[in-house]
């Protein structure tokens, strides 16, 4: 960053900060502090009347996070960006700025399980009714939109990695008068960017591929200056999820990487996905890349996928005998992580509930990292040796 003349204006669009950065560093520097001075009271008197926008206190805007949310904005073809403290920050203060009690959320069916938890708990709580509907049945999605204030979409969808035509659905949405918002953090900005097939608001868990790295916890909406502004303004500053600008300097850090780490984990996911379809201890194999063709709109896969063992295989044993591939959730960073389907089945609290639903008590949810293929497949084939024993 520069100085307080070159900073954005959030009422007419992103400046780039790219270079110089002070020192003439090659990376920016972490502006490590809770607030920022004036030199006058006129200078912050026009602060806070709102005609300067600038830096006054890290909760709202601190120049590092403010640069990472211009690269995302840029990646993912959006006027505008917003850091939060997490993934959950992120869509809890998106859904509780544009629904209120008494309307309705439609939402594709086997969301990221804690955004369920969100709709069926706090949402509710509410008064905000919440419609699942299987995002593979356009017709089932027209007939639940009508009336509705959002429609929350991901794709491809958690375990079960349903892709969904997003341009279609958007285009339903649309026609419906209803807003759109994506959880776009499995494909990544790199393969897959929603705001050019016609969403309204694209969500990540910058945690995961955004990150990368696996040492920060973070989230980001991205869309128009209008839709963003309203969160920032709404929201954002009383929930107080704020990114931190150290997790904001570590994230600028991972987006330089992203493309490179997404195409090597798509390649070894692809590849071990295709072995265990063929491999006789597995019933099926849930990975879009194994389908014909991908949708419209989704250029490639990531490392995450899932599978079901026939039955008579000991899961538990599979899993404890797994040794490059650790046991864990989240994912997107550079390690590999299994999480077999019986414990996300036993976490949710009702066993038959849109979360449970699709989730096959013998699946493993897979992340392929950046080991190595020959590595991780022999992990996996020695697992599953002394699984089917």
């Amino acid at each position: 960053m520069t100085d307080g003349a070159d900073w954005l204006d959030l009422a007419s669009g992103i400046v780039a900060h790219d270079a110089p950065n002070p020192y003439a560093a090659v990376v920016p520097p972490i502006v490590q502090t809770s607030l920022f001075t004036f030199g006058s009271y006129a200078e912050m008197e026009g602060v806070y009347r709102g005609e300067v926008q600038r830096p006054t206190y890290s909760r709202g805007l601190n120049p590092t996070t403010r640069i990472f949310e211009e690269k995302v904005a840029a990646l993912e073809g959006a006027e505008d960006a917003l850091s939060f403290a997490s993934g959950m920050a992120a869509i809890a203060s998106t859904v509780l700025t544009f629904v209120s009690p008494g309307e309705r959320i439609v939402a594709v069916r086997h969301v990221y399980p804690d955004a369920y938890r969100l709709f069926e708990t706090f949402a509710k709580r509410m008064g905000i009714a919440v419609t699942y509907v299987d995002g593979l049945d356009e017709d089932a999605v027209a007939r639940a939109l009508p009336g509705a204030k959002l429609f929350y979409m991901e794709s491809p969808t958690s375990w079960v990695m349903e892709a969904h035509d997003v341009g279609a659905l958007a285009r339903l949405a649309r026609e419906a008068g209803v807003m759109t918002v994506i959880d776009n953090s499995w494909a990544s900005p790199v393969f897959q960017t929603p705001i050019a097939l016609g969403v309204d608001l694209v969500l990540h868990s910058a945690s995961k591929y955004l990150g990368g790295h696996s040492d920060v916890v973070a989230g980001v909406v991205a869309g128009s200056k209008a839709l963003v502004g309203r969160i920032r303004g709404e929201t954002h500053p009383y929930l107080g999820g704020k990114l931190s600008p150290f997790d904001g300097w570590l994230l600028v850090r991972g987006l330089r990487t992203l493309p490179l780490r997404m195409k090597a984990h798509e390649a070894a996911a692809l590849s071990i996905a295709r072995r265990l379809k063929s491999h006789e201890a597995v019933e099926s194999v849930a990975h879009p890349g194994l389908a014909n063709a991908l949708p419209p709109g989704l250029r490639g896969t990531s490392g995450l996928f899932s599978f079901v063992f026939r039955d008579g295989v000991d899961v538990v044993r599979f899993a404890d005998t797994l040794s490059t591939f650790a046991l864990g959730v989240s994912w997107g960073g550079h390690e590999s992580l299994a999480v077999p389907g019986a414990i996300v089945r036993a976490q949710a609290a009702q066993p038959n509930s849109a979360l449970a639903f699709g989730i096959h008590p013998r699946s493993v949810r897979l992340h392929v990292g950046l080991e190595g293929e020959a590595l991780l497949w022999s992990d996996l084939e020695a697992a599953i040796a002394a699984a089917t024993l």
